[in-house]
């Protein structure tokens, strides 16, 4: 796969998620930004997809810190599974594009989420499922580092484990910043990568920024192991004045603002 595709796709995946944001009134800048590399490198290079939402036989995407939305609904939305005039409905009543995604409500969605670790919980009961069943399909989950502070995380990926589930990809967004304040302050998870190899994890850590880096990552798949990705990441990426501020992590652009943020991702 060709990175410099993939830099522009990020590029107008961010643009697409923060006119949402702006147009919405809210959402969550910060971390959409953040994630928006590891989403586009899953969804434009290593998972398997199908025009059809309901077709067993694909990858499934599990969005567990789902407050980061915007860069997941501007993907689907490209990748034709609904109308990009859609985009311009989030948070709207009645809108398929909620405040955290529903898969009851919007097409191509895996898993509802919302509640901090509750996705986690559902992509292994997934990929245990596809074990059970004898199917290749791969499950992929991302969360944030704030929310591993939930201990039903650690509940799941001891799980993940113990039932070999080398089918079940874990990236961690690690921006290290989460509403209240700097995740070390808030929470401190300690040495992540020394963790998730003491619960039984392939683990390997990465720029989230980088896709030769995250590209290279997805395929270290070990037998019998499921695999974390430490994703290093910078909330807001790619917006000056957004960049590490805990300040965007839930606020919305003004309109001045948004051209602003749009005229320097264009120039990148």
């Amino acid at each position: 796969m060709d990175t410099e595709y993939l830099k522009e796709k990020a590029r107008q995946i961010r643009c697409d998620s923060l006119r949402m944001i702006s147009q919405a009134g809210s959402g969550h800048p910060g971390g959409s930004l953040s994630a928006a590399d590891i989403m586009v490198a899953l969804y434009y290079s290593k998972m398997k997809l199908s025009d059809n939402p309901q077709d067993e036989s694909r990858d499934r995407f599990v969005l567990s810190k789902g407050h980061a939305n915007p860069p997941y609904y501007a993907i689907l939305a490209d990748k034709g599974y609904f109308p990009k005039t859609e985009l311009q409905k989030l948070r709207r009543l009645h809108s398929i594009l909620q405040g955290h995604p529903d898969c009851n409500k919007c097409p191509g969605v895996d898993c509802s989420t919302g509640s901090l670790g509750q996705g986690i919980s559902v992509a292994v009961g997934m990929a245990l499922g596809f074990r059970l069943a004898k199917k290749a399909n791969r499950v992929y989950v991302l969360t944030g580092d704030g929310e591993l502070q939930e201990g039903l995380a650690w509940e799941a990926f001891m799980a993940a484990s113990h039932y070999r589930l080398d089918n079940l990809t874990v990236l961690v967004d690690n921006n290290r910043l989460q509403l209240d304040g700097p995740v070390t302050d808030i929470l401190s998870l300690g040495d992540l990568k020394a963790k998730f190899g003491a619960f039984g994890f392939s683990v390997r850590e990465v720029n989230g920024h980088c896709y030769d880096e995250l590209l290279a990552a997805l395929d270290t798949h070990e037998k019998d192991k499921p695999l974390c990705i430490i994703c290093n990441t910078v909330k807001g990426k790619g917006v000056s004045f957004m960049e590490n501020k805990l300040e965007w992590h839930g606020k919305a652009l003004s309109a001045e603002q948004l051209e602003q943020a749009l005229n320097e991702l264009e120039r990148k």
